[in-house]
């Protein structure tokens, strides 16, 4: 996680707001106080917070009000809301328990491991079970794999399973009768840092230096050619459409075999 101290109101959108956690909400609003420009805008930072965190404001300020919401793991405290306002808060920060509650604001600010959670949470069907929107949210986040086979065959010393997890995935396995289908999860490194932005003057003069650019879109030998050896069984993910159930014990371990080798 990065230094959420480092993190003010001015710095603040609607993915780095999924670093801070509730004391955090109040530390911020109390250090954009005396800033005249932040308070012209509080607004737009509370739409921000808000987008991370419920925020319900106390209009009846008595002690067993406060502890209900103690109870339901908000936090309480004081906002001042501009010059002669202050305003009490009870914060809590939104749970990711669904594979529905995942965005791709808040992606990468969870763990494989929390992500393997709230898969197995909701999970029945396996991967293709789940609609492509949320397989784009979580694979621009996270590496994954998956593989389905027999529940003998699935722990295959040196197979992908082995492979994968001393490489640091995390694993959710569900079973498939006597099959298992195995996800595996890891975290992607973050992006690299944007180039820096030419200005007009340096854009043409580069332009007028190197930026002649190749059209190779119809080469003819670019056609079809990829090398056979370098798909492994880490480069796809292995998917049948046939019933599990309906494989014989010889196919099923041609198949294993096919996928182990």
């Amino acid at each position: 996680m990065k230094d959420r101290r480092a993190l003010t109101l001015k710095t603040l959108n609607k993915s780095n707001v999924w670093d801070l956690q509730e004391n955090d909400i109040f530390r911020l609003w109390e250090s954009a106080e005396k800033d005249a420009d932040l308070k012209d805008n509080m607004r737009h930072y509370s739409d921000i917070v808000r987008s991370a965190f419920d925020i319900e404001e106390i209009k009846i300020d008595k002690p067993e009000i406060i502890k209900k919401y103690e109870a339901r793991g908000f936090k309480v405290g004081f906002v001042r809301t501009d010059e002669s306002t202050k305003v009490k808060w009870a914060v809590k920060k939104r749970p990711i328990l669904r594979v529905t509650d995942l965005t791709y604001e808040n992606i990468r600010h969870i763990t494989a491991a929390k992500l393997i959670e709230v898969l197995d949470r909701n999970f029945g069907g396996g991967w293709e079970s789940l609609s492509q929107s949320i397989k784009d949210i979580i694979e621009s986040g996270f590496d994954i794999s998956t593989t389905t086979l027999p529940k003998d065959r699935l722990r295959k010393p040196g197979g992908m399973y082995e492979k994968k997890v001393n490489d640091g995935f995390e694993v959710l396995e569900i079973s498939k009768g006597s099959w298992v289908e195995a996800i595996f999860a890891k975290a992607k490194p973050e992006a690299e840092k944007p180039r820096r932005l030419f200005s007009d003057e340096e854009k043409e003069e580069k332009d007028e230096e190197d930026m002649e650019i190749e059209d190779h879109y119809n080469d003819p030998d670019d056609e079809d050619t990829y090398d056979e050896d370098m798909l492994t069984e880490e480069s796809y993910r292995t998917t049948y459409e046939t019933n599990p159930e309906d494989l014989s014990l010889e196919e099923a371990e041609e198949i294993s075999d096919e996928y182990d080798n």
